[in-house]
């Protein structure tokens, strides 16, 4: 597994060895010991989720608070995403600041994003079936959302109109109003 420090040393794009023949493809999606090697860190998943979602939807910026903060690891099976974390740890020097990444079915590419961070992606091809690994449990009493158009944070989303939004995500907190890590 290649490993990539991305602007925010923490958040890694993970890049796996495929190996194609006539039969078609194989790849570790995940190895506990490959992913602690890149990391640095002894890290436990407890959920996987998934979600399948058309073109222009936008899900997010969503993360925990303490103690239920996650970590996750996002990977997409079927389709291509753009990916946006937002650094919400106060004390950091980035605080505030966002990285995307583009991420798709074809490379395999897989997003480390640790606790401390907001996540979310926007569906860019027809459809897109996501999965990611968390470090903790989804809590609804410690979920946070911040509004994906918000104008401190002013994310640069390719194409901002006739996005598809769950109500909880239309309601999302300004960034200034938000309750960081």
């Amino acid at each position: 597994m290649k490993s990539t420090k991305l602007k925010f040393p923490e958040v890694l794009l993970l890049e796996p060895e495929i190996f194609e023949d006539e039969r078609g493809l194989f790849y570790e999606s995940f190895n506990q010991d490959k992913f602690e090697k890149a990391t640095g860190k002894k890290i436990s998943f407890v959920q996987d989720n998934f979600s399948k979602s058309k073109k222009n939807t936008l899900r997010g910026m969503h993360y925990q608070l303490p103690p239920m903060a996650q970590g996750k690891l996002v990977s997409v099976l079927q389709g291509e995403i753009f990916d946006v974390v937002v650094d919400l740890r106060s004390s950091s020097k980035t605080f505030g600041n966002y990285i995307f990444q583009k991420l798709d079915s074809i490379t395999k590419q897989q997003l480390w994003v640790p606790e401390g961070f907001a996540h979310g992606f926007l569906v860019t091809s027809d459809f897109a079936e996501v999965m990611y690994k968390t470090t903790n449990f989804y809590s609804p009493n410690y979920e946070r959302s911040i509004i994906w158009s918000d104008p401190d944070l002013s994310i640069n989303w390719p194409n901002p109109s006739n996005f598809i939004l769950s109500d909880k995500d239309k309601k999302a907190s300004f960034f200034l109003n938000a309750d960081y890590i």
